[in-house]
């Protein structure tokens, strides 16, 4: 079973990891594509997770791969007060384990293909170690999700940097929209879509992100190197 850490090594199984797309109006902008009305959720196979560190592997099969840069929740034992199940809003946040800094890596050749023919993100989105995580702090560190910065570079130069202010759905309502259709479980991941400036990344290239307090105090980071398959 796939495991994510806490930052003192603790593992954690992963059950199920949730995506929102499109989640950041400025996102939605720079790809050309409107605001949805409603959270854009897809799934990603836990193959695609790689944690503390572990390399980003480029696919034989993509020309165009890019980085997107979100905050992710860590759901815990919490959501068992509801059966999972039609989590009100205001009591969401009571679910969360966890916080952490995540890519969700995207081959935007297949997933424009995708678009392009109104199919599935599936494969765009869920190559391996297409999801990696840094090690969670605990939701206890974090009053308020919504008041986070989160930025990331490619070889020491910064290519996104936003705050979670501009989340066009915030985490409480995403948890309790997704409860409404899926059971939710302990273990269970949300990436929580990504700010402005995605862009393509290479083989040899260093990631480095990081999710912090609105005062500037650092939370949490990620590091990533990127080789491409033979």
């Amino acid at each position: 079973m796939t495991h994510v850490l806490f930052e003192d090594g603790t593992p954690v199984p992963v059950h199920t990891i949730f995506c929102i797309g499109h989640n950041y109006a400025a996102h939605a902008r720079e790809r050309g594509t409107p605001v949805p009305e409603s959270p854009a959720v897809f799934i990603k196979p836990d193959t695609t997770l790689v944690v503390d560190g572990g390399p980003i592997r480029l696919p034989r099969q993509s020309d165009d791969v890019h980085h997107e840069v979100e905050m992710v929740a860590l759901l815990g034992e919490g959501v068992g007060a509801w059966g999972g199940r039609d989590i009100p809003e205001a009591q969401a946040l009571s679910c969360v384990q966890g916080y952490a800094v995540g890519i969700d890596v995207t081959a935007r050749d297949f997933q424009k293909r995708a678009r392009e023919n109104a199919l599935p993100w599936a494969v765009g989105k869920g190559f391996d170690s297409f999801a990696p995580v840094g090690r969670f702090v605990p939701a206890t560190r974090v009053a308020d999700p919504q008041a986070l910065g989160l930025w990331l570079d490619v070889n020491d130069e910064r290519r996104q940097d936003g705050t979670t202010d501009g989340m066009t759905f915030g985490l409480a309502y995403l948890i309790h929209y997704l409860s409404g259709i899926f059971t939710l479980m302990p273990g269970d991941l949300i990436f929580t879509g990504t700010p402005a400036g995605v862009a393509r990344f290479e083989r040899g290239d260093q990631l480095r992100a990081g999710l912090g307090l609105a005062d500037g105090t650092p939370l949490c980071g990620l590091q990533a190197g990127v080789i491409r398959e033979d």
